[in-house]
């Protein structure tokens, strides 16, 4: 056996090992939770991908209750943070304190400082206090004063909003949207799902911590060692540089959207592809985990021209047209 089939061959027991694990950290959240288990997946592809992550969804739909459920999962700090209007940046990222006795000031570290903070309806907070998560989420820092503060690894930011129609809601800021890897739509359960839920409510399972640090870490590595061919990131390129207006592929689609994705779209994709793979308990990446990837690693990345919103097409038809438009390698 040479060298390269053994490694091979490592790898693919290192993935069935891994998706075993993340098969029984799957069972243990949905305890806790009915159905929804497109939406688990992808949060989990964004844990593995050291990603963050944006759930919007009507009141009551279970998205704080689900962010609950995997940080319970997994043996990791946790803090919840309700955002309100009069919320301070300083309530979230901790400030400075005199002590008179010693005459010097002493940080009193926030919230922020946990692997896993939960942002609840994030939307109903002011521009500052928004603005001021933009450094830990791209940095993993904060800055209190004169000094900066490295956050704990790993770190990962769970976002829930409530639609922008709602009463005192706000749109987030492009440039804090594009720090989340994803963003995913929470919908409403289908009739089986809610006669479940109503039963389960009789009977609370207490989630059980599956995962710790370690196990994260080299599942988190593992997902870098999935191959991608050449072709396939030509296909994430080509689909990434089809949001931008000035892109040839097609002047109707070039007509709906007004402001493209970045590069850090293709940056999420290509990483989220990956951990699509491990999940599926493939060592390779498929076109299929692309397209599966693409909806909501760009759906809150583009902005829609004023075409598009008065033709009442979503970002969602947007990214459909742009899959058709593009040959599948």
């Amino acid at each position: 056996m040479n060298t390269q089939t053994h490694n091979q061959n490592q790898n693919v027991e290192q993935i069935r090992a891994s998706g075993e694990l993340l098969a029984l950290l799957k069972r243990e959240i949905c305890k806790s939770i009915v159905g929804n288990q497109e939406v688990i997946d992808t949060i989990l592809m964004a844990i593995l991908c050291n990603g963050h992550v944006l759930l919007e969804g009507v009141p009551g739909v279970a998205k704080t209750t689900m962010i609950k459920a995997i940080a319970n999962s997994l043996k990791l700090s946790f803090k919840r943070v309700q955002f309100t209007p009069d919320l301070l940046p300083s309530d979230v990222l901790g400030t400075l304190i005199y002590n008179q006795k010693n005459q010097e000031f002493e940080t009193k570290q926030g919230p922020i400082f946990a692997n896993i903070v939960l942002a609840d309806e994030i939307n109903r907070a002011p521009a500052k206090v928004q603005s001021a998560l933009l450094e830990a989420m791209q940095e993993q820092q904060v800055t209190l004063g004169n000094e900066s503060f490295a956050l704990p690894k790993p770190f990962f930011v769970f976002a829930t909003q409530n639609p922008i129609e709602q009463e005192g809601t706000y749109q987030l800021p492009e440039a804090q949207l594009d720090r989340f890897m994803f963003k995913i739509n929470v919908t409403y359960p289908n009739k089986l799902d809610e006669k479940q839920i109503l039963y389960k409510n009789d009977f609370k399972n207490k989630v059980l911590p599956v995962l710790d640090q370690n196990d994260l870490q080299q599942a988190q590595a593992l997902v870098n060692s999935i191959y991608i061919d050449d072709k396939v990131v030509d296909y994430i390129i080509e689909i990434v540089q089809a949001t931008r207006p000035a892109s040839h592929l097609n002047q109707d689609l070039a007509a709906l959207v007004a402001v493209g994705a970045s590069p850090r779209a293709s940056i999420a994709i290509y990483h989220a592809s990956k951990a699509h793979a491990l999940l599926a308990g493939r060592y390779f990446v498929t076109p299929d985990d692309v397209k599966q990837v693409a909806f909501p690693a760009l759906r809150h990345r583009l902005v829609l021209s004023y075409t598009a919103i008065s033709d009442d097409v979503d970002t969602n038809e947007v990214i459909r047209l742009i899959l058709n438009g593009i040959k599948t390698p």
